[in-house]
């Protein structure tokens, strides 16, 4: 089997579905890639900004979005052992510090309204194995992998948005510089008890954070930083002290950590790292979102770049300049911003437990 299309985006994300629904719409066919059956996947950033809300609302997706459901963010609020001692307001003007918004309601809506278009096709179950190069070096397509038969897809151009671990920028032997950052994530979901407000919630645990997000449909997503490379460790250890720290951190929590987390196994550890390239793409091939910039989770930067990333990358093309894209042009203005996020999340990391200082 062998396909064309204007455009091949590797990576259903937000990043590369956006894009492909903004390409879509300009008239330029789009064969989006995506290696899951499943498109939406659990510990993904679910958290808008108020940039990620104007892009949303920008393209009319927003209050599609909302009607599936999402969360407002009413407080930022900071505990030491089970007390709140500091509260964060929203600027009036935005009513929210963030918006929680289930990656599988994003992506229903984004994908729904590009399958409009007949010139849109998404393929799931598939994976890129290799990318098609011409003799003068120009990527012109990829081979990809459906249920174990093989078969490529010619594109003018070929856009990476397949995540941290990019087989995009592997296969077109792009560079990249990994920043530890000293630390990784535990991730784990509980039922929010009754009555429990829309909130982002702090305490310091032994040095490292511990973060409470509420999530839309009654849940709580927990993000606890553990020193880095020290998970196989302390999962050798009993693990009820442990748990009991996130029971005296949060006393209310009690019932809901007891019934729901029970074991090393009820948390998903996330390798905590960022990354970046000065080259973004090459002849052929350009890269967006965290192929090419890998956030960490804090501030909640990525959904968001990644979207900015995609809005940015539309507005450069067009069914008659695909083949003459100057990605430099998008790298330039992006790199900048990105470059200046990744700065504020080392500075948040390195001034978190200065939270605690004078309540101390």
């Amino acid at each position: 089997m062998n396909l064309k299309t204007d455009v091949c985006i590797v990576g259903a994300g937000p990043g590369g579905a956006l894009l492909s629904y903004l390409l879509a719409k300009q008239g330029i066919s789009v064969i989006l890639l995506e290696r899951h059956g499943e498109i939406a996947k659990e510990f993904r950033g679910e958290h808008l900004n108020e940039e990620g809300e104007a892009i949303l609302k920008e393209y009319g997706l927003f209050d599609k979005v909302e009607q599936l459901g999402l969360l407002r963010m009413e407080t930022l609020e900071y505990w030491e052992d089970g007390k709140l001692f500091k509260t964060i307001y929203p600027d009036p003007k935005v009513g929210h510090l963030g918006i929680h918004v289930p990656q599988s309601h994003l992506l229903q809506v984004i994908l729904g309204e590009a399958k409009k278009y007949s010139h849109f096709t998404l393929m799931t179950n598939t994976r890129v194995v290799d990318l098609l190069k011409d003799d003068s070096s120009c990527f012109y397509g990829v081979r990809a992998s459906h249920k174990g038969k093989e078969f490529t897809i010619e594109s003018n151009l070929v856009i990476g948005a397949d995540g941290r671990y990019s087989t995009v920028r592997k296969k077109a032997g792009i560079d990249v510089t990994v920043r530890k950052h000293g630390y990784d994530l535990l991730w784990a979901r509980i039922p929010a008890p009754l009555n429990w407000e829309p909130s982002i919630k702090m305490a310091l645990i032994d040095g490292m954070q511990l973060s409470l997000f509420t999530q839309a449909k009654g849940y709580i997503q927990i993000g606890w930083n553990i020193p880095e490379n020290s998970f196989p460790e302390l999962r050798k250890q009993p693990f009820t002290p442990f748990i009991d720290k996130l029971i005296k951190a949060f006393p209310q929590l009690k019932e809901t950590v007891e019934s729901h987390i029970q074991s090393w196994q009820d948390f998903v550890l996330l390798d905590v790292h960022s990354n970046f390239t000065d080259c973004w793409g090459k002849a052929g091939v350009v890269l967006i979102g965290d192929a090419v910039h890998t956030m960490t989770p804090t501030g909640a930067f990525g959904l968001n770049s990644a979207m900015k990333d995609a809005e940015e990358m539309a507005k450069l093309l067009s069914k008659e300049k695909i083949e003459e894209l100057d990605f430099a042009v998008c790298a330039t203005k992006r790199k900048k911003e990105v470059e200046k996020l990744q700065a504020i999340q080392i500075e948040k990391e390195q001034n978190f437990a200065t939270q605690f200082v004078i309540y101390s």
